[in-house]
């Protein structure tokens, strides 16, 4: 399975969904977590990278640490962590990790599912700790889907996938219940607006730091904008894309070997000068001091 690195190992490595794993090549896998797992065989679990798919892990033992982002999470058994598409994340080498693990490629399931499922909600936490109720409905839901995953034999092919997609999005909609519902979502609704605010900064923060141009784009006007995404998040549209910039920024400077200058303008900024002083005035550090602090 061939990885898709860009700029000749400059970059974090990013891993494709290994389909050629699936059982019937459907676009998800799920079955136990175990020893030698990964996404490639140049690509220990233990080395950071990003994986350009959804992965769930549900532990039925622990305590095993695991780095989402530049945070470290500890889950036990009963533990839920939910890592989606680009978010830069370890798996721990001295940690044991049991339980099921669920992986799903983009585009499994229909985009009204993804919506009501909040698979792309980058703003909740990954790590979920859910009560014996919905611990016990999550496990029985993906103790199910793993049954029809696994039987290849009573339906034809396309039949088996339609039943999949709607098992697994029984799961998710627990499972986005959960992450709802949790301490540092709680009060946040999803909104259309936002949804489609945080798609575009996600797909252009890159090159696109303005406001008004997404507002533009979008077809919202900027105060309708504004009032969304604080809604969402509490936040203003400027300090969500800085914030994105920031993460990315933070990265780059983290786990490549990128110059400087280039990582400024990896994140929509050609002048390091610009970027050193965008930098310093999110985090209070140089990205000189920030690179040099973590190695």
């Amino acid at each position: 399975m061939a990885d898709t690195t860009v700029g000749d190992g400059d970059a974090i490595r990013t891993f494709p969904f290994p389909a050629g794993l699936s059982v019937g090549g459907v676009g998800m896998q799920v079955g136990p977590m175990g020893a030698g797992r990964t996404w490639h065989a140049d690509a220990p679990l233990e080395r950071v990278h990003r994986i350009d798919f959804h992965t769930v892990l549900l532990f039925t033992g622990g305590p095993v640490r695991h780095m989402v982002d530049f945070a470290e999470y500890e889950a036990t058994a009963g533990d839920v962590l939910w890592i989606r598409p680009g978010q830069v994340h370890r798996f721990s080498k001295t940690s044991e990790y049991r339980g099921t693990v669920l992986t799903m490629q983009p585009g499994f399931l229909p985009r009204a599912t993804v919506e009501a499922t909040g698979l792309y909600r980058y703003d909740l936490p990954p790590l979920l700790r859910p009560d014996e109720a919905r611990s016990a409905g999550l496990r029985a839901a993906l103790a199910h889907l793993q049954r029809e995953y696994e039987d290849t034999e009573t339906l034809p092919l396309g039949l088996h996938t339609s039943v999949l997609r709607h098992c697994l999005t029984a799961f998710l909609l627990r499972l986005a219940h959960l992450a709802a519902s949790s301490a540092e979502a709680a009060g946040r609704q999803a909104d259309t607006t936002f949804t489609l605010f945080r798609e575009a900064v996600e797909r252009d923060f890159a090159t696109n730091h303005s406001v008004s141009a997404y507002a533009d784009a979008l077809g919202y006007s900027r105060r309708t904008l504004v009032r969304a995404v604080r809604a969402a998040t509490g936040q203003t549209p400027k300090g969500f894309i800085d914030r994105r910039v920031v993460l990315e920024a933070k990265r780059l400077l983290a786990h490549t070997e990128l110059p400087i200058g280039r990582v400024g303008a990896a994140v929509g900024f050609p002048d390091p000068a610009n970027f050193s002083k965008f930098f310093h005035q999110h985090t209070d550090m140089t990205p000189a001091a920030f690179r040099a602090e973590l190695r």
